[in-house]
């Protein structure tokens, strides 16, 4: 679906860029149509995340709106400011039942590219990763194994940041996105 907007607006080596699942899609991405792509950045990308499902996310026992935000809320620099935190929190306390365990279900059972991001040719498609040091869903180590099987992959790890940047701290954050962008399309 994503390859399909690129193309259905006829855009030209575009750069894609995902977070958190969407980081680890464009790993995908970037190995399956590496050259239709100038680049890819990965914002908390992975290729493999095990340990993040849990039953009780669709339970009837159980909100699993408000335990995913608190969850997710969790996944938030404590350097960010409460304001975007609580904000976060709200943005995840809104999913209907079931989605965001169908998302989990995904991203930490079926979810395995490491060997898929092995073709990526960086020079053919830069690869930039960027992930938060207080991520404990997509751990700094998850992203540098991903970066390490990538020759020619930029990681940087984002001091303050968590798994959310861009609603944690934008303005924190856009220095590292501008450099991210700057190395895949300069």
């Amino acid at each position: 679906m994503i390859r399909a907007i690129w193309l259905g607006l006829e855009l030209k080596q575009p750069v894609v860029l995902g977070c958190s699942m969407g980081g680890a899609i464009v790993l995908r991405l970037a190995a399956e149509h590496q050259d239709e792509l100038t680049g890819i950045v990965g914002l908390e990308s992975s290729a493999y995340a095990p340990g993040r499902y849990n039953e009780l996310l669709h339970h009837p026992a159980i909100h699993g709106g408000e335990l995913a935000a608190s969850y997710t809320y969790g996944l938030n620099s404590p350097h960010s400011p409460e304001v975007n935190r609580r904000e976060n929190w709200w943005y995840y306390s809104q999913s209907g039942p079931g989605v965001y365990q169908g998302d989990v279900y995904f991203y930490s059972l079926d979810w395995d590219a490491r060997e898929d991001i092995r073709r990526i040719d960086t020079s053919r498609c830069k690869v930039a990763l960027l992930t938060g040091e207080y991520d404990y869903s997509c751990t700094p180590a998850m992203s540098e194994a991903a970066a390490a099987s990538i020759p020619g992959a930029r990681l940087t790890i984002m001091q303050g940041m968590g798994h959310f940047p861009m609603i944690e701290n934008y303005p924190a954050f856009r220095p590292y996105l501008i450099g991210a962008l700057n190395y895949v399309a300069p």
